[in-house]
């Protein structure tokens, strides 16, 4: 009769490790390895606590083997004497036995009593619930940057709790489009940006509100974005209102922005609808930076663009009636732009940018005028004629000068004299500063390096190769902080000179 019994249990065993693995779609061998966690449990209440009892499950056959383990030591531990058998005493059970080893017994079957069997069957739920969360853990980690499908389960302090089938996600408050409700049942699309694995168990978090969202949209409604064939650049949004998205293809047969918004506006209707009215601008990528940023400030027209690529920053020039389409509203439109194609923007409308430019005139025509020691009127013909510098008179032919609107020969040989005296004493005035200051042969001798340039950095106490390759260029050329601002140095040269000044630091490591 108890054989009959035992029988009967291995396979019950057997159907139930079948079951459960196939239900949740577990490893067969992670069941059976909550079972015998179980059984040990129940026959330390049996056998001892105290008492090292270890169960192994035959996965063919279901057949249950009982075991008590004593380690081979040379002094017992109070704490854990029933675990332990000194050397001696193990000796005489096995006489090659030694220190480390283990004295292994066979324990008779137990017969699980109401609450055993009722603690047994908890710690194979508990066991099949942790192997069923890491399965999903382990599901759900790879698919961060999709979007999933589920049902709101229900809603706590604002937060969605997500039904997604196998698993529960979480949208929190703040990753909802404002304005937007949902109720127990709804059906809901969200892009999975996180999922975390701590302490508390895993949880798959859930966005509506990330730009990534909205990227994913395009890619399920725009066959050429699913295929590779338009790429997604980069998004911007400001969630519920307003985004922008740019795209790009390669095949010159296909428009971009035309596929993306489909016949009658089909495929960014679908878009929109999801994200609950929110308008998207798709705009054209492009590896132009200023082409890119007109693009990107749609509808607003643009009429002239200064890039700063050091500082990441932009000015753009707009005309005076498109000043408000340009920032939108609540500075909606430039925020939008500015996180698409990353660059700082600043505005400026023709009549600001006409100002500042005369301005700019202005401080150099009184800078020549004062320098030269000359009347205003004269100072002003050669800003306009493009001389802006000492140096950039000094350099040039007398023939050159006399062709300047309202010169004669006369004045022109007195200003190119002028000039050439005051870079002669200006020379002599900077050989005197660098050879108080500047030491470093390296820094004196970088390629693209003169007096003018060692001089300023003398004065701003760059006085070694080092120094000088720590800086950016805007630090050099920034119009109204930087170091070499006075001096006419094209930008391009700048870049060159401390990349130069770098190539230092590579010798030095090497």
């Amino acid at each position: 009769m108890a054989k009959k019994k035992i029988n009967v249990i291995r396979e019950e065993m057997l159907q139930v490790a079948s079951n459960v693995a196939q239900e949740k779609n577990i490893d067969q061998d992670a069941v059976f390895a909550a079972m015998e966690q179980a059984l040990e449990k129940a026959a330390r209440v049996k056998y001892g606590q105290e008492i090292d009892v270890r169960v192994s499950i035959d996965r063919s056959t279901g057949d249950i083997q009982l075991k008590s383990y004593r380690e081979v030591v040379d002094e017992i531990e109070e704490e854990i004497q029933a675990k332990q058998i000194l050397l001696d005493d193990a000796k005489q059970i096995n006489k090659n036995i030694t220190t480390g080893e283990f004295i292994i017994k066979d324990l008779p079957p137990i017969d699980l009593g109401r609450v055993a069997a009722q603690n047994a069957k908890g710690v194979i739920i508990q066991k099949v619930r942790e192997a069923d969360k890491s399965n999903q853990y382990e599901e759900y980690k790879d698919k961060v940057g999709e979007i999933a499908v589920g049902i709101v389960k229900r809603v706590e302090f604002g937060n969605l709790i997500i039904d997604l089938g196998k698993s529960e996600a979480i949208i929190k408050r703040e990753e909802l489009i404002p304005r937007e409700a949902f109720k127990n049942g709804d059906r809901v699309r969200a892009y999975i940006y996180e999922v975390k694995n701590d302490l508390k168990g895993y949880q798959v978090f859930l966005s509506r509100t990330h730009p990534q969202f909205l990227s994913k949209l395009f890619f399920q409604e725009v066959p050429e974005i699913y295929e590779g064939v338009i790429v997604v650049k980069s998004v911007a949004r400001d969630p519920g209102s307003r985004a922008k998205i740019s795209v790009f293809t390669e095949d010159s047969t296909i428009d971009p922005v035309g596929a993306c918004v489909g016949m009658r506006g089909s495929r960014v209707q679908a878009v929109v609808n999801e994200l609950q009215g929110e308008k998207i601008d798709i705009v054209t990528w492009s590896d132009n930076q200023a082409t890119f940023l007109a693009n990107a400030l749609a509808p607003a027209e643009v009429s002239k663009i200064f890039l700063y690529e050091e500082k990441n920053k932009v000015e753009v020039v707009i005309p005076d009636d498109q000043l408000s389409l340009a920032i939108g509203r609540k500075g909606q439109n430039v925020k939008l732009a500015s996180n698409l194609t990353n660059l700082e923007i600043d505005i400026l409308t023709e009549d600001e940018e006409s100002e500042r430019r005369q301005l700019e005139f202005k401080e150099k025509s009184l800078l020549l005028s004062d320098l030269l020691d000359v009347e205003d009127v004269i100072a002003q013909l050669l800003v306009t004629d493009g001389y802006t510098s000492i140096d950039s008179i000094a350099s040039e032919t007398l023939e050159n000068i006399e062709k300047i609107e309202g010169f004669d020969s006369d004045l022109a040989s007195e200003i190119l004299d002028r000039a050439k005296n005051y870079m002669k004493d200006q020379e002599e005035e900077n050989l005197k500063i660098i050879k108080e200051n500047i030491k470093d042969e390296n820094l004196i001798n970088l390629e693209g390096m003169n007096n003018n340039i060692l001089a300023e950095l003398a004065k701003a106490k760059i006085l070694t190769i080092n120094d000088f390759a720590d800086l950016a260029t805007f630090e050099l050329l920034d119009k109204d902080e930087g170091i070499l601002r006075n001096l006419d140095i094209d930008e391009d040269i700048a870049n060159k000179m401390i990349m130069k000044a770098r190539e230092n630091w590579f010798t030095e490591e090497n």
